[in-house]
């Protein structure tokens, strides 16, 4: 059984997401053990806190005095040391990275084989490392593969690299299926009375406030549900309207609950640069839970789905698209859900993580072969020598 190292700019606890479902499914396969950014500890010397939160998964949290955030130069000098354990010395793992920003640590490991699995174009985003774009170009030259989290990060690296294969977000169907009737409403919000029309995931600078609020004013009979943690951005900038619920981060296993009591589910997502590349995860469950969807015009939800998802542009086209969606008739909302079980029918995080992994393997093998060469190339050498 190999053994994959991931770095990883989030947390194992965090939002249930891309790497969860991938690394969960792999690790049915692969020995994983993912190193996530350090955290602050002024308490004692920097040390590697380890989990084991499922089998075959060991979940590895640097800890250190320096207070620095991410996978900066300063944290790297006393995490790299921390790794020197990490692995039996014969073991040369696939490394695996959803950011470039721990790159400098590869030179800790013997890896047999390295994998980018780009879900966001980080540097994008609010707050993003001032080298990140530079420790992408040296990892993209470094990868044996490339993993896009979508068709447009796809387009955006295809050229950049030789084997860039393209592995959308993906959907846990029968979980999501649940908000069908299977499960009950969640209780955080039986006291909000209908219509309801919801939204979950991170909300930071990809999420449009000003329409979440606009949308509230104009529609002071409609529930706006947000559910989801508060990220890069503050409290003091959410809007607040007495018909807009923040019900916090929740786990993933409560998400078809909420989904059972919305009427609609919203993607107001802002167009900005932290937003041209997204793959959202939630389209493909919303699906799944056959709600009417409205979106603002993400690239990566236009072109797969804009037959299925109301794309709406501005705030009154966003609320016209909503208004829509709640009144629709039995036979359109039913031809809609066909449509919806017809997409989602098409992808698994199971499918997806079996590709990955013969991809994996057949590279694997491959670069094994190639060492064994070199290393006859070089015993051939000393017995001419």
């Amino acid at each position: 059984m190999h053994t994959i190292v991931v770095f990883s700019h989030l947390r194992w606890d965090f939002v249930f997401q891309r790497p969860q479902h991938l690394l969960t499914r792999l690790a049915r396969h692969y020995r994983i053990v993912i190193v996530e950014e350090p955290m602050h500890d002024p308490q004692g010397p920097a040390r590697l806190e380890r989990g084991s939160p499922l089998p075959n998964i060991t979940v590895c949290r640097p800890r250190t005095p320096i207070d620095v955030p991410g996978f900066h130069d300063d944290q790297i000098a006393l995490v790299a040391p921390l790794l020197a354990d990490l692995l039996p010395a014969s073991v040369r793992p696939i490394v695996w990275f959803y950011t470039p920003m721990a790159l400098p640590l590869l030179k800790e490991l013997d890896p047999r084989l390295v994998v980018y699995d780009c879900m966001d174009e980080l540097a994008s985003f609010k707050k993003a490392p001032r080298q990140l774009l530079q420790r992408e170009s040296a990892l993209l030259n470094l990868a044996d593969l490339v993993f896009a989290g979508g068709p447009s990060l796809y387009e955006a690296k295809r050229h950049r690299h030789p084997s860039v294969h393209c592995f959308p977000s993906s959907v846990d169907v029968e979980h999501f299926r649940q908000a069908q009737g299977a499960v009950a409403s969640h209780p955080a919000q039986e006291a909000i009375p209908h219509p309801r029309l919801g939204f979950y995931g991170v909300i930071d600078e990809r999420v449009d406030l000003d329409l979440v609020g606009a949308l509230a004013d104009a529609h002071p009979d409609w529930q706006l549900v947000l559910v989801g943690p508060v990220v890069k951005i503050t409290e003091d900038e959410l809007p607040r309207r007495p018909n807009i619920h923040y019900l916090g981060q929740r786990d993933y296993a409560e998400l078809p609950a909420f989904l059972a009591g919305w009427d609609v589910c919203l993607m107001p997502f802002a167009i900005n640069e932290a937003t041209r590349f997204i793959s959202p995860t939630k389209v493909l469950e919303y699906m799944a839970a056959e709600l009417p969807i409205v979106s603002t015009p993400i690239a990566d939800v236009v072109g797969p789905y804009g037959a299925v998802v109301a794309i709406a542009d501005g705030v009154e086209e966003f609320g016209a698209a909503c208004a829509a969606a709640l009144a629709r008739e039995p036979s359109v909302r039913e031809a809609k859900a066909a449509a919806m079980r017809e997409q989602v029918a098409r992808t698994s995080w199971e499918r997806t993580a079996q590709a990955m992994a013969a991809l994996l393997d057949a590279a694997y093998a491959q670069a094994a072969q190639a060492d064994e060469e070199a290393a006859g190339a070089l015993v051939r050498q000393a017995g001419a020598a």
